[in-house]
């Protein structure tokens, strides 16, 4: 278990990720941080951060059901407008995850914002609760399980969900018995909780929000429980907010990103000259992979350096929904086939280090599993696997499969956030049409239940994260438009 950057203070750690629809606006009225928590801005440590970069740390309650308790350490950081006399106020950046940071966002993607928008704003970045270096958690669990294509409860070759049941028991066990008690405190209503702590400690009465990935969930949540306390909202690369199977929802999605990105792939895996090239049409990509990823499931080939130590069906599985996150990575994913087909495998890829991957995997299933109650019932999830692998070989089941959360011990602490069109109408969803892991049709479901609040941007693009990234120029001009003047277009549109 590796050593917390900060400690619980004011209590003993306890050593130990349904359809409920209501609204949780009862534990939000005591979320304002009162006049004495202010920040105390220093100059921010560690490489590649920007020199006008300040760092500062905030006290928020562990529960907020419970806000005279425990507190934890939030880590925040900023980039003042660079106009003082033009300054309108923040723009927080949210990340995605759950388990990504945004506290050195103001040095990296912040400065990819129109200048009209670091003019006016202060840009906010943010490690969220259990991240470090805010308080942070960590299960302890076991080398092995920290594997990708072992946190993905892909199914055995024949389909069996035996071993991925046996890995949810050890994992969420692990998490009990390390993870103390700030584990049962990660969750996405906290987080926003936390946001309008910030809020407030910052001295705004309202603030602006570019959320991506996760963060747009997080952004709709804090948009639902304090939609006055909200300027101009982004949200980029858009979960499905699904109020019954939240967090499931998600990873189902997969199933549907994967087929709507392959042909995308595939035309770029067949084209003349492409030194990278696998097939000579685009027809035979998709039987390619699966006959390489039938013949890695029978005879694995050993990839020393790797965890786990070789090249199996699942690892390229796995590879091929990392790399259909940016067309900059297919070359990965075709490299890996070229490969394969040879019986070789390339250079073992640099891993990040072991504490970090505990860390953010410690804060990822805590809140995947406490946000909304997973099945306990294998059988439930052994049926809907064998839907899926027949209706989606190239997923082979793995997006309806058991996390760990269906051996999660702790049940929800509340409700899920039921994301509704009651509030201010300031929310600009920009969403490719082709993303692997947030698939247009779940930001459709976002975009229906915000309702009037909302106006959607389509993109003709491929990748995940639209603005700034993966989207294209009309995408862009139209979010920075918005972010800079607050003008909308005055309904729905697509960028071609």
């Amino acid at each position: 278990m590796t050593q917390r950057k900060h400690t619980i203070r004011n209590a003993a750690v306890v050593g130990v990720s349904t359809a409920l629809l209501a609204v949780t606006s009862p534990v939000t009225a005591s979320v304002a941080a009162s006049p004495s928590e202010g920040l105390d801005w220093t100059t921010c440590q560690g490489s590649g951060i920007d020199p006008r970069q300040q760092c500062a740390t905030l006290d928020v309650p562990m529960d907020y059901a419970d806000p005279d308790g425990p507190r934890i350490e939030m880590a925040v950081s900023r980039i003042p407008a660079e106009k003082p006399d033009a300054r309108r106020g923040v723009l927080l950046l949210i990340p995605g995850g759950p388990g990504g940071s945004s506290l050195n966002g103001p040095s990296g993607k912040g400065q990819k914002l129109p200048q009209e928008v670091r003019d006016t704003h202060d840009l906010i970045g943010f490690a969220p609760r259990g991240l470090a270096p805010s308080t942070s958690v960590d299960c302890g669990l076991e080398y092995r399980d920290l594997a990708t294509s072992k946190l993905r409860p892909w199914p055995a070759p024949d389909g069996s969900i035996d071993a991925n049941l046996d890995t949810a028991r050890r994992m969420a066990d692990a998490c009990a018995r390390n993870g103390g008690e700030l584990i049962k405190h990660l969750s996405t209503a906290d987080e926003a909780r936390d946001i309008d702590r910030l809020r407030a400690a910052l001295g705004e009465r309202r603030i602006s929000a570019w959320g991506v990935s996760y963060g747009t969930y997080v952004g709709a949540v804090y948009a639902q429980l304090f939609p006055h306390r909200t300027d101009r909202i982004v949200l980029d690369s858009n979960d499905d907010p699904d109020p019954g199977r939240v967090n499931r929802t998600w990873l189902a999605a997969h199933e549907r990103g994967v087929e709507d990105t392959f042909p995308h792939f595939a035309a770029w895996a067949s084209e003349p000259g492409n030194p990278d090239r696998v097939a000579e049409r685009a027809a035979d990509v998709r039987p390619l992979f699966l006959r390489l990823a039938a013949r890695l499931d029978r005879e694995p080939i050993p990839w020393p350096g790797v965890n786990p130590e070789e090249l199996n069906g699942n690892v390229l599985r796995q590879t091929m929904l990392d790399s259909f996150a940016a067309p900059s990575r297919y070359p990965t994913l075709a490299r890996l086939m070229r490969a394969a087909a040879e019986g070789t495998v390339p250079p073992a890829p640099q891993a990040p280090p072991e504490a970090v991957l505990q860390n953010v995997t410690a804060v990822g299933s805590g809140v995947l599993c406490n946000d909304v109650a997973w099945p306990k019932d294998g059988a439930a999830y052994e049926k809907d696997v064998a839907v899926s692998r027949a209706k989606y070989p190239l997923t082979a089941g793995m997006p309806r499969n058991a996390m760990l959360c269906a051996a999660w011990p702790y049940p929800p602490r509340e409700a899920p956030v039921r994301i509704t069109d009651r509030g201010p109408s300031n929310v600009l969803l920009v969403q490719n049409e082709r993303d692997v892991n947030t698939p247009l049709a779940g930001a459709l479901r976002l975009r229906e239940a915000l309702g009037r609040r909302a106006v959607m941007v389509t993109v003709d693009s491929t990748g995940h994260d639209a603005y700034l990234a993966n989207g294209n120029a009309c995408g862009d001009a139209t979010v920075s438009r918005f972010l800079a003047t607050g003008r909308r277009p005055a309904s729905d549109v697509h960028c071609r």
